[in-house]
């Protein structure tokens, strides 16, 4: 039974994660109703955080939900909120039995919605598929318990270590084609992607989605600039998609007039002694516009700020076979590193093409 759970489970995870970059401020849950060994009902969070995964799975499987299993990656909701509990539902179902990956760390849930369904006489089954759940379910609990986005870190280094050239000098182009498209599929599921202003100025990149099917889905742009730099020609603020611009007390009127006018949110955020953006402040705004998961693609500065400031959940490493054998800046450097192996442990390495992609998440995830 325990593994027959843990298959019927991972099915589940991945369904769920189709909601990814799309259910915010909800997390990305997903449902199989399951009798004698077939899927009888499918449902993962819809956009926009509603309706629940729960219920989508329960109307698919109709009638014959009765007596049935439910498998589901994250606790039912026991609150009434825009919609009813989602354990409720599960009870006037007639589901016999609940096998639930873990507890919903939210306050408002934590342990009630699997009270509830028990004193309904439903079995409930706790932890099958708790690691993966865990991971996808990630920027939900950074939310509920450290009131905050979850932070994935994304480095590109060559074989050498190095993430770029000198200033002045072209563009060092790292990743091949295949990791390229990945990061593409990462940032569709993230509700946004951030960087700073020097990776925006040196750069101009577009951060956009451009994956065949996918370019509908398109995460908000965030850019961490101080004094309002960004120049009106940016690419990222082409319209296709939302723009926050995180900028001090410091920064022109005319340049913040300028891109308010354009429809771009502006985030005062408050700044240190040598004019940086205060990155707990930064956390705080983006955990108020509703954003629960953000891709850094940022530079080696703005990476080495966020570990300094312990901001980090994942790290991903994009690092490609060939030397960059020149000058330049290291994607990581000495202190860099030893923040990555003191606080993170490495649970997954993939090939994509010519590069090795190594995901390391938090020890206290």
């Amino acid at each position: 039974m325990s593994a027959l759970n843990e298959r019927f489970m991972q099915a589940a995870l991945a369904y769920g994660r189709r909601g990814l970059g799309r259910t915010a401020t909800n997390p990305a849950v997903g449902a199989l109703v399951v009798r004698d060994g077939i899927i009888i009902g499918r449902g993962f969070t819809q956009d926009g955080g509603r309706p629940h995964a729960e219920p989508v799975a329960l109307a698919e499987a109709g009638a014959q939900a009765r007596g049935a299993t439910l498998y589901v990656t994250l606790e039912p909701c026991s609150h009434h909120g825009k919609t009813p509990p989602c354990a409720e539902a599960i009870i006037a179902s007639g589901i016999a039995r609940v096998v639930s990956a873990m507890p919903d760390p939210d306050a408002r849930v934590s342990g009630r919605g699997h009270a509830l369904l028990r004193a309904a006489g439903i079995e409930v089954v706790v932890g099958p598929g708790e690691g993966q759940a865990r991971r996808d379910h990630r920027g939900h609990i950074c939310r509920v318990t450290r009131q905050r986005p979850m932070i994935t870190l994304k480095l590109a280094r060559s074989a050498d270590g190095f993430a770029g050239a000198p200033a002045g000098q072209p563009r060092l182009m790292i990743s091949g084609a295949a990791a390229m498209g990945r990061t593409h599929m990462l940032r569709a599921l993230h509700d946004g992607v951030m960087i700073g202003i020097g990776t925006a100025l040196a750069d101009d990149p577009q951060l956009s989605v451009r994956l065949p099917g996918m370019t509908g889905r398109q995460p908000m742009r965030i850019v961490l600039d101080a004094q309002a730099r960004l120049p009106p020609g940016a690419r990222l603020a082409d319209g296709t998609a939302s723009v926050l611009l995180a900028c001090g007390p410091q920064a022109p009127a005319a340049a913040r007039a300028r891109w308010q006018a354009r429809g771009v949110t502006l985030a005062e955020i408050a700044t240190s002694t040598d004019g940086r953006l205060d990155l707990v402040d930064v956390m705080a705004r983006l955990f108020q516009q509703g954003l629960t998961r953000v891709f850094c693609e940022g530079g080696p500065t703005l990476a080495h700020s966020l570990l300094v400031a312990d901001l980090v959940d994942e790290v991903l490493l994009v690092t490609n076979q060939q030397l960059h054998a020149g000058a330049g800046f290291m994607a990581l450097d000495a202190a860099g590193q030893a923040l990555v192996t003191g606080r993170f442990r490495r649970y997954q390495q993939m090939h994509a093409g010519v590069d090795l992609i190594e995901a390391f998440e938090r020890e206290d995830k």
